[in-house]
């Protein structure tokens, strides 16, 4: 089979939801961007593209990747749309890249893309009565344990589980902002993001360019500071800071074949090496987000000494730092440049912002191996692995 190969990998900035930059950008409108530039950037015809697919999440149905085609003038490309919830945009990723390897499709875009800030709220009516209520889709049967409050079931079970005490959790996510922080100073993100052009309340035109969720004033003793997000709960340890961030961004990638890439003299970003996705406990969903790396290693044929760097996704800090003790994975090499946390988690975008970010750093460095990997609503886990 042909390797399926990046030839271009870019996202948006990442704003705050509901009163950051994009809070009145809709969701649509970011998957048309992040879906021109990247073909753009790939070098290959938009007519030439076979597929596009973006994740989405909780916006109740819909399609943004034909949407997106279709605002383009590219009425002649089909569009999928993918839920895995936080890891939807790996999936995609992982989906055109088998259709890729087994000659299904040559071009393929893939990515994800979510709005907090405008997207749709659901309303169900009660079975039995009248009343009617907000709720999200559900994505398993709810016990007292595995609740949809994802700060119980992703990150304080996780934590209760591994031993994972509130100054861990606490000193990564500062850790985080620090990063990230640093990374936006250094320029470092400027060749992966895509600027928007956004307009103001007093019809002036900005360009969003730079990430705006990162916190230049955190610090250990702010962070400490924070009331735990369940109080009533008896040493509960999760907080607004040691949990990943509510976002709006959208990224996404081109795939092609490494034979068209030749015939085409296209430039080749990197290589999908491989991809795995796993199903845990939902009461330990957390625990998804570094199950799957065992398996997606050895798809790859390779182990964890192999690997340059991991994405390994904040969606709460507990996710990350029980990762690297359970698994022994090196901290220095988790999350260089911050994330969840810091860098924010727009749900279906953040698996292709990982592959982006990887793919880019790991160029500067003159190559080597990326893995991205993720815990996913419902009890599951994502992860890709690239080799630049």
């Amino acid at each position: 089979m042909s390797d399926a190969v990046i030839v271009s990998a870019v996202r948006t900035p990442i704003a705050t939801a509901r009163k950051g930059t994009l809070k009145d950008t809709p969701a649509e409108e970011l998957a048309s961007h992040i879906l021109a530039e990247a073909i753009r950037r790939s070098g290959i015809p938009g007519e030439e593209v076979d597929d596009v697919i973006f994740a989405e999440s909780l916006y109740g149905g819909g399609d943004l990747a034909r949407h997106a085609a279709v605002a383009l003038g590219l009425t002649r490309v089909p569009g999928q749309a993918v839920n895995r919830h936080c890891a939807g945009s790996l999936t995609a990723v992982a989906n055109a890249a088998g259709s890729i390897r087994s000659g299904m499709d040559r071009v393929v875009v893939a990515g994800g893309v979510h709005s907090f800030s405008t997207g749709p709220t659901l309303t169900w009516r009660v079975p039995g009565t009248e009343e009617t209520i907000k709720r999200i889709p559900p994505s398993f049967p709810y016990t007292a344990e595995a609740t949809d409050d994802t700060s119980i079931s992703v990150g304080w079970n996780v934590a209760v589980k591994y031993g994972l005490t509130r100054e861990q959790m606490d000193a990564w996510a500062v850790r985080s902002h620090s990063r990230a922080v640093a990374a936006i100073d250094a320029g470092v993100f400027d060749d992966e993001i895509a600027p928007l052009k956004i307009g103001t309340p007093d019809g002036e035109i900005i360009e969003f360019a730079v990430d705006e969720h990162p916190r230049r004033d955190t610090t250990a003793a702010k962070v400490a500071g924070l009331k735990p997000l369940h109080p009533e709960i008896d040493g509960f340890s999760i907080t607004a800071a040691n949990s990943s961030g509510i976002n709006d961004a959208s990224a996404a990638l081109t795939l092609t074949s490494a034979e068209h890439a030749r015939e085409r003299g296209l430039s080749v970003l990197g290589t999908i090496r491989s991809w795995a996705s796993v199903g845990v406990d939902p009461k330990y969903t957390g625990e998804g987000g570094f199950a799957v790396i065992a398996p997606v290693l050895s798809r790859a044929g390779i182990s964890q000494a192999d690997v340059t760097l991991w994405e390994i996704n904040e969606a709460f800090a507990s996710v990350p730092v029980a990762a690297c003790q359970e698994l022994g994975i090196d901290e220095d090499i988790v999350n260089i440049y911050g994330s969840g946390c810091s860098l924010g988690h727009p749900i279906a975008a953040s698996g292709a912002r990982m592959l982006t970010t990887l793919t880019h750093e790991l160029r500067r460095r003159g190559g080597g191996i990326g893995v991205a990997a993720m815990c996913a609503g419902g009890g599951q886990g994502g992860a890709v692995v690239i080799e630049v």
